[in-house]
């Protein structure tokens, strides 16, 4: 099993994960399209080399499910019952195509579930850097988690 049991998560906790993902053009393209978002910064180069910009921005929610994705294999992946919410979103720098993404997590809040006791609660705080360092997406993200086995 690649997730941690709740038990096994620690407030303070930081995962950086070994992954990382260069975002391409069909990434944008496809998720952009598949979504219905028909927003000229994602898909209209000639529109964009106009802007502040100077290029096509890739899609903000593909980076948020990016980043919440790679977390996953170290965090939750088959410990996971469920996920509960994703909160102060944030995009403080644009995501280009070609950027290549990096992704850290931190554990920063546990507790016991009141409705399910083999399940505990936890948040974890993402962050996104590109190549350069900079933190290009962050969330928070609530999730119940699996107890370990009682045995």
């Amino acid at each position: 099993m690649a997730g941690l049991w709740f038990e096994q998560l620690e407030v303070g906790q930081v995962f950086r994960h070994d992954m990382r993902r260069t975002v391409t053009e069909t990434d944008n393209l496809l998720f952009t399209t598949l979504t219905h978002n028909p927003a000229a910064l994602h898909l209209d180069a000639e529109y964009m080399a106009k802007s502040d910009f100077g290029k096509i921005i890739v899609n903000s929610t593909f980076t948020l499910g990016l980043m919440v994705g790679i977390s996953v294999g170290d965090t939750t992946l088959g410990t996971a019952v469920a996920n509960l919410g994703w909160d102060e979103v944030r995009f403080p720098a644009p995501v280009y195509v070609g950027d290549t993404l990096r992704i850290e997590t931190e554990v920063v809040d546990l507790r016991e579930s009141k409705s399910r006791p083999t399940a505990g609660i936890v948040t974890f705080v993402h962050r996104a850097y590109n190549q350069d360092d900079v933190l290009v997406a962050s969330c928070k993200r609530t999730g119940l988690q699996h107890k370990g086995p009682t045995e």
